[in-house]
């Protein structure tokens, strides 16, 4: 997909590593770029190849994993780390660090054992003593302390690493794609990796150089790239729209709209943020299973994900991503018009009120689509109203319990765990739900051996009580300078996912020789 030259598009930074979308209440605006318009070069040709492939880098700020909260720093730190697992397009967990484990199901115990002869980037040999060390940091870090809470303990021994939990999770592996760093280097501004390049400062700059030593043997697409200085947003997006710097990350479905110069290629990643209707099932008249599977079908998903963002997400009646082996399509219906009226009719539902919506007020894209929700609603039978409000009430009335239905957004994790969600207490819980079946369900998804069969099982259980209402699962995207790039084929967690699929072209003898590795 290109974008033309000038063409305004919804720009809100967003990082693709699997942490960087925190796990927090649904709606909380993003953080966006402020409109940018910059003038158009005269006689730029789009054709121009740069003399050197940069990425944009925060001066200042840490690239350690576990603290790097911005997505430009994140952007580039996928490069330098590796977890023992790293998620596929599919959210599956394909070993990386890791070269097999077992699965002690009495004992909730995973025990990893870690592929032989890797190396950091200095050279020393990556043990298991950094992995039990990069989990126990992580387990306190903000960005995977949630994700992890339900480990009890982690040990080493050797080459091999044992995970012990408090509970049964079957879908163990699907969490731990944290990234591993040498232990003692943490408290660097770039800890040491096993990935395929390492960070460098020289005299003319910051730069990622290709590590040679890199235990996959594949060849990197260049072997430097430079980190060119953005202050915020708004620098980042000057440089790329500049030329400056040739990649970033950005949420296409953001709030406000911003211009850029040239062609730009754009390659979509799916994502496990969920975007739903939440509803009030402790007041009526959402208190009725068969009114809230009416309003279900009242939704016209492909009609959201495509047109009312753009086509950056997928239309999904449950909540798993669709793009997952886990997603049981068997169980969706066809929206229609009739389809849609009969359930209203056969709920029983009299108006006495319409219902209200909430949605906050500071992303344009959730506005319009809760509109149209609410007419699409109201013309079948069903009143509602929508009540924007800012981020701040809207959080407020969630919390209080006064709304009957609202627009929500979470993210999920790979094991998909909907505890937060669906139990009682959960953090996102908001609309009280608690039902016996649907705790025992969710208890048999995590601990069950043929999780298709039991994930099917609870989406058919939600189908028909409808706590909540999926509409679809966002995509995030990777923005490149057009003919730069080739064969990108980023995940959410990594941008550069095939990296040796990937080709990067640049002017003749733009590059330098290569730097050596820090230690070496």
């Amino acid at each position: 997909m290109k974008l033309s030259k000038i063409m305004a598009i919804a720009l809100a930074v967003a990082c693709l590593l699997t942490g960087c979308w925190q796990e927090e209440p649904p709606e909380e605006p993003e953080d966006v770029m402020p409109p940018f318009e910059a003038e158009e070069p005269e006689k730029q040709k789009d054709s121009v190849l740069p003399e050197r492939f940069a990425l944009p880098y925060m001066p200042g700020r840490t690239l350690d994993p576990m603290d790097c909260a911005d997505g430009m720093q994140q952007t580039a730190g996928s490069l330098l780390y590796e977890g023992l697992f790293r998620l596929d397009g599919s959210f599956e967990p394909q070993p990386c660090l890791c070269i097999s484990f077992t699965h002690d199901e009495a004992a909730l115990r995973y025990t990893f054992e870690l592929r032989p002869g890797v190396e950091f980037s200095d050279g020393s040999p990556l043990t298991g003593r950094d992995v039990k060390a990069s989990l126990e940091r992580a387990r306190t870090s903000d960005r995977y302390r949630s994700r992890l809470s339900g480990v009890a303990s982690v040990s080493a021994n050797g080459d091999s690493v044992t995970v012990t939990l408090n509970s049964p999770n079957s879908a163990l592996p699907a969490l731990l794609d944290v990234p591993v760093v040498k232990s003692g280097t943490q408290e660097s501004a770039a800890p040491v990796g096993t990935g395929p390049y390492f960070y460098a400062e020289e005299e003319t700059g910051a730069y990622l150089i290709a590590n040679q030593a890199w235990w996959k043997g594949e060849s990197q697409p260049v072997d430097r790239i430079a980190l060119v200085e953005a202050a915020d947003d708004d620098a980042m997006l000057y440089r790329f729209s500049s030329h400056e710097i040739q990649l970033i990350t950005a949420d296409l479905t953001g709030v406000l709209p911003v211009s850029t110069t040239g062609s730009v290629g754009c390659a979509d990643a799916d994502t496990a943020v969920m975007q739903y209707i939440g509803c009030n099932t402790t007041r009526a008249p959402l208190d009725s299973p068969a009114l809230r599977r009416a309003l279900s079908a009242g939704i016209e998903r492909g009609n959201v994900a495509g047109a009312y963002l753009s086509g950056h997400g997928k239309p999904a009646a449950f909540p798993v991503s669709p793009v997952s082996s886990l997603y049981p399509a068997a169980l969706e219906e066809d929206y229609s018009v009739d389809g849609f009226t009969a359930a209203v009719a056969e709920s029983g539902y009299v108006s006495e009120r319409p219902l209200t919506l909430l949605v906050n007020e500071e992303n344009g894209f959730k506005k319009a689509i809760a509109a149209h929700l609410a007419e699409s609603w109201t013309s079948g039978g069903v009143p509602v109203e929508v009540r924007v409000l800012p981020w701040e009430e809207y959080a407020a009335a969630l919390a209080a319990g006064d709304f009957d239905l609202y627009y929500g957004e979470a993210r999920l994790t790979a094991d998909w765990d909907l505890g937060s969600l669906l139990e009682p207490g959960g953090r996102l819980n908001y609309g009280h739900w608690s039902n016996p079946d649907t705790s025992r369900l969710l208890a048999e998804l995590a601990g069950a051996q043929d999780r298709t069969a039991a994930m099917r099982a609870l989406c058919a259980h939600l189908k028909d009580q409808a706590p909540i209402l999926p509409v679809c699962f966002k995509s995030t995207s990777v923005l490149t300078q057009a003919k730069v790039v080739e064969g990108l084929a980023p995940t959410a967690a990594e941008p550069f996912y095939a990296l040796g699929q990937c080709a990067i072209h640049l002017k003749e003898d733009g590059g330098a020789a290569p730097a050596e590795p820090p230690g070496s």
